[in-house]
């Protein structure tokens, strides 16, 4: 029987590196686990598109939101490892390793890492209605008002709610976090009034912010964003301590062939690096890294071991 198996083992790795020397002879297609108009999405379709005309296929983005970004990476832990199906990884996947109890997949066992594309400084936006002007103003006004101020978040457990949870750890304040379905809802009703603060990517609300929508009362990088220079810094507005980014990486299922990762880190790393591209992220708030496999695991690594005692500290579980 063990020779069996070891013959059987054999033929599916000269099966699969077959494949792997044609690959790819079909379209690709990459999981985004949240709604389209989210950042994951916008910068997703803007690099597919070019990597698909890399590699001679056609690149399909499939949105499979729901459980904060759960029920779509479940799908690509549980795709054929064969390098057609991809899975975007944001901030909120290190996060839920600590937040679920009884998370269907393992963040770091069931993926292989391609390359983490980009990294971008979530900001601190408000209802333009909302009396203050900056962020000491805020943690005043949470102060005078405990649990009043309510903080939207595109979802439980994802980085935009544990940043809120850190800003309310760090300002010694009380805020009542209302969970969307996503982002683009929760934008909805922060324009609308209908609650009064977010911690968000910078690349959706960006044009939110440019035209008087939204206010923005500071970032949470270590310095100031290129897309928006005029505004502070949470260092710079007393809260040294705070640095929350949002990322986005491509993932492929585990036992994927070496062959096809590096293929695919090649094409992707080239086309994140690409004048064009790389400067239309950067107009959207979007730092591009591009980084190798194994660079983007050892962040991944590091990543989960920086957000386990967030949660921790909050209080956070669900099922």
């Amino acid at each position: 029987m063990k020779r069996i198996a070891l013959a059987a083992a054999a033929a599916w790795a000269l099966c699969m590196a077959a494949h792997a020397d044609e690959y790819p002879s079909k379209p690709i297609k990459i999981i985004v686990p949240y709604p389209g108009g989210q950042a994951s999405d916008t910068i997703t379709r803007l690099v597919g598109e070019r990597l698909g005309k890399a590699l001679g296929q056609p690149v399909v983005v499939d949105n499979r939101p729901g459980a904060g970004g759960n029920i779509g990476t479940d799908i690509g832990a549980k795709s054929a490892p064969d390098g057609y199906t991809l899975t975007i990884a944001t901030a909120a996947l290190p996060i839920s390793k600590h937040v679920y109890r009884k998370l269907p997949f393992d963040p770091a066992k069931d993926f292989v890492p391609v390359t983490l594309m980009t990294m971008t400084p979530l900001v601190l936006v408000t209802r333009p209605s909302l009396p203050v002007k900056d962020v000491a103003g805020l943690v005043a006004l949470a102060k005078k008002e405990p649990g009043k101020v309510t903080f939207a978040s595109s979802g439980l457990g994802t980085s935009h709610q544990l940043s809120g949870e850190l800003f309310k750890s760090l300002a010694g304040v009380d805020m009542l976090h209302v969970p969307y379905k996503g982002s683009p809802p929760a934008h909805v009703d922060l324009m609308g009034g209908s609650v009064d603060i977010m911690f968000d990517n910078i690349v959706p609300v960006a044009p939110h912010i440019k035209s008087g929508k939204l206010q923005a009362l500071a970032v949470t990088s270590k310095t100031r964003a290129a897309a928006l220079p005029d505004v502070p810094t949470m260092a710079e507005a007393g809260y040294p301590n705070f640095e929350a980014t949002a990322w986005f990486g491509l993932l492929a299922p585990a036992g994927t062939p070496q062959l096809i990762v590096d293929r695919l880190n090649k094409e992707l790393v080239a086309v994140l690096k690409s004048p064009d591209i790389r400067d239309r992220l950067a107009g959207m708030g979007a730092t591009v890294v591009a980084d190798t496999p194994e660079e983007f695991g050892r962040f991944m690594a590091d990543e989960i071991n920086k957000w386990g005692p967030v949660v921790k500290r909050a209080h956070i579980e669900l099922e």
